[in-house]
């Protein structure tokens, strides 16, 4: 990549063509179980350089408003919320969820301010665990839809919520890369003569040695599906193992599931520096405790993570990495699966230089989002089009990934894909270099 095109692929504060592409979308502002409580403590968050407050009023309403009241700037994280808005602490100026003002306190009662100001204030809406915010314009707002992990009411959800010190683009580029658990999750994910991916205790057993997967990309309205395949340990004469991940434009992976649950990550961009990272394990019928999840991933409030979803473990403190440990057999000597991802994502560098890199073929759907993204940006600043926002759309719920051994005349593309999918016929498949 150019560093004109690393820049485009990068950047999303202010009116960067990546940010507003990305404001066509409904974003994750924050996790509902933030903001459950009625006239609770708002919530800050951050997204695409843009502070805000996430609160609920009286009545449970979600609203999403700036963090700096208009008045004199003061930061409504600390504001009254009581009677159906939010109470600024300086001077009592109180806005409802939709920017309204409802009262002025410090100014008289009959001041024509009360009707000429409006606070700046976001579209919400709640599902699959989240608020959600629409911060594009009113005229290209699209209805909100449940997300892939939200397949019914019913289903059980459960979301590990992280802070990543880098850029959105090489934390989404971790999630696509199929090729490095194999390697850096080895300890967490042992191979074992099983007939798929399990989910036991605290590892992941997978049924496969094999560390140099061949890749198939297939380009789709949502983004891309691609394959991971690998040699299995049962049946490697005639079976193939299969896994696919899905990149969901512009910041979602559907990644490969194990017995017990599916798995989905968020990366969405804080800003040009900075990432949310989250994990959603869910299922219809079985998944994983919440607290069991937070465990597993070594990202609980307290021993792993400060309340602001900040890492105990760092790049300045070498993530507490325990050489004894591993020269008692674990691979990375750090804790959690998530940590070790953002130990590799953020030793990068804020931003990643991707010009003088040297890539193989382990890296085609690195190469794949790269491409796809920076062509996407280009035809949104030509015509205001946004990926996945076009036809044929699919139901996010409706998309899914893959994992399993299969017989190798398999056509991995109809793999765990729905009906609904494959009738909207998804272009070629571009086989790996």
């Amino acid at each position: 990549m150019t560093p004109e095109e690393n820049d485009l692929l990068c950047r999303v504060e202010g009116d960067t063509p990546m940010g507003q592409l990305m404001r066509r979308h409904w974003l994750p502002a924050c996790m509902s179980e933030e903001v459950a409580e009625p006239d609770g403590a708002p919530v800050r968050t951050r997204m695409l350089g843009e502070d805000l407050v996430v609160f609920r009023d009286s009545s449970g309403r979600i609203g999403v408003l700036g963090e700096q009241c208009p008045h004199r700037h003061a930061s409504l994280a600390f504001a009254r919320n009581e009677e159906c808005g939010l109470r600024c602490l300086y001077h009592g100026w109180k806005f409802d969820i939709d920017g309204a003002v409802m009262e002025m306190s410090s100014e008289p009662p009959d001041s024509p301010m009360l009707t000429r100001v409006r606070h700046k204030a976001y579209p919400a809406r709640e599902g699959g665990g989240f608020v959600w915010a629409y911060m594009g314009p009113a005229e290209t707002m699209r209805d909100f839809e449940p997300p892939t992990w939200a397949p019914t009411p019913e289903a059980k959800i459960s979301i590990v919520k992280m802070h990543t010190a880098c850029n959105w683009a090489q934390v989404l580029e971790g999630s696509i890369d199929s090729a490095h658990s194999s390697t850096l999750h080895a300890s967490n994910m042992p191979v074992a003569a099983v007939d798929g991916a399990k989910a036991t205790g605290m590892t992941w057993p997978r049924p496969s040695a094999d560390k140099s997967p061949r890749l198939r990309v297939q380009q789709t309205s949502f983004g891309f599906r691609y394959a991971a395949i690998r040699k299995p340990i049962l049946n490697a004469e005639t079976h193939e193992y299969v896994r696919t991940t899905l990149f969901v434009a512009p910041f979602t992976v559907l990644i490969p599931p194990n017995d017990q649950y599916k798995l989905a990550q968020m990366l969405f961009p804080i800003d040009d520096t900075n990432t949310m990272f989250y994990w959603i394990a869910w299922h219809e019928t079985k998944g994983i405790d919440q607290q069991a999840w937070r465990e597993f991933c070594a990202a609980q409030i307290g021993p792993d993570l400060h309340p602001d979803y900040r890492k105990v473990r760092t790049l300045q403190n070498h993530y507490l990495q325990d050489r004894g440990a591993m020269t008692r057999g674990d691979f990375t000597g750090i804790k959690g699966i998530p940590t070790q991802d953002m130990a590799m994502w953020e030793s990068m560098g804020p931003i990643t230089d991707r010009s003088n890199e040297m890539l193989g073929s382990s890296d085609l759907a690195i190469v794949y989002f790269r491409r796809c993204m920076v062509e996407a940006v280009c035809r949104f600043q030509a015509d205001g089009t946004a990926i996945g926002t076009t036809e044929p759309h699919i139901p996010p719920v409706k998309l899914g990934s893959f994992e399993g051994i299969v017989p190798k005349a398999t056509n991995w593309a109809t793999l765990g894909v729905a009906a609904e999918e494959l009738a909207s016929s998804a272009r070629a498949d571009q086989p790996a270099a």
